[in-house]
């Protein structure tokens, strides 16, 4: 900021929006729609669009340590919208699209580092693309995605007995939504109804305890297919795109669950969407993504938030 616009912002008695932005390494290739996991200090990157192709099996792991990306076992095979989470040094993926953002499935797999390997595990009960995706407990939780329509679906995923069981069903069914464990409870942040005409600014909080949702302050933005993740206490949604927009959304905005609000944050250098984020040593990461709605342009960019 030149100092003639810093005085320009005090007389106005504004301030710039907290955090700052910078990039990482490039990804090998660029993609989008992917699934992001995060385990340990390394940042896996599954699936999604690239080179051309809506059924990419690619997996690229950043290792945030080194600051190299190198390419890791495929996928069983090839899909798009894929739900994944670290869980216990593994990751797991469920669901995703075969087609583009369309033709759901229910496969479900593990991979472990130690071996190299994808091993599938109990399938969904019904096929799912865009589904979110956080572990609570030693449970891992899916809720809401889509079949042909956005689903209230809520499963819960236990790794020690591979077997599915239900949960109070999200109270509106929806698909590219953010979904973030935080002291003992569920917060599902925005997504679609159907499609991105249709976004929600919804905040839906679930306590297992009670099996039961209530609602949050809603999102400022109505968004879908943010990158959403837990970082310094707050739960940040990145992003994001809605019909019609030229470009994706910059919009960085984070909810205080202890508070109840929204505040508004750095916002992204260019807009993306159809992609996650990991927090590691102190940084959020948001790699690939789109720059604009849709499945025409992917981007090799990794983008590194700070407080």
């Amino acid at each position: 900021m030149t100092k003639r616009l810093a005085a320009a912002v005090l007389l106005l008695g504004l301030a710039p929006a907290p955090g700052s932005w910078s990039s990482g390494p490039a990804l090998p290739v660029a993609r989008s729609e992917v699934a992001v996991a995060v385990l340990a200090d390394r940042v896996y990157v599954i699936g999604g669009y690239a080179n051309g192709n809506v059924d990419q099996s690619l997996v690229e792991v950043f290792d945030v340590d080194r600051g190299t990306w190198r390419e890791e076992t495929p996928l069983p095979r090839g899909l798009n919208h894929i739900a994944a989470v670290g869980y216990r040094g593994k990751v797991y993926t469920f669901g995703g699209f075969a087609a583009q953002n369309s033709a759901a499935v229910a496969d479900a797999d593990v991979f472990d580092p130690s071996t190299n390997r994808w091993t599938p595990i109990a399938p969904l009960p019904r096929a799912l693309g865009s589904v979110s995706v956080a572990a609570l407990g030693d449970e891992i939780h899916l809720v809401g995605g889509r079949d042909v329509h956005s689903v209230q679906t809520h499963l819960v995923y236990d790794p020690a007995t591979n077997r599915y069981s239900s949960r109070a069903p999200l109270p509106v069914g929806r698909d590219h939504m953010g979904l973030v464990a935080y002291d003992g409870r569920l917060y599902a942040i925005g997504g679609r109804i159907d499609t991105p005409a249709n976004n929600t600014a919804y905040v839906d909080i679930y306590d297992p305890r009670s099996n039961a949702w209530r609602s949050g302050a809603a999102m400022p933005t109505a968004r879908s297919g943010m990158a959403v993740a837990l970082y310094h206490g707050k739960i940040f949604a990145i992003g994001g795109e809605q019909g019609g927009m030229t470009s994706a959304f910059t919009n960085n905005e984070a909810y205080g669950p202890e508070t109840n609000r929204w505040g508004e944050y750095a916002p992204l250098p260019e807009g993306r969407h159809g992609t996650g984020a990991a927090v590691v040593d102190g940084r959020l990461y948001v790699p690939a993504g789109a720059p604009v709605p849709g499945g025409g342009r992917q981007s090799d960019t990794l983008l590194i938030f700070t407080l």
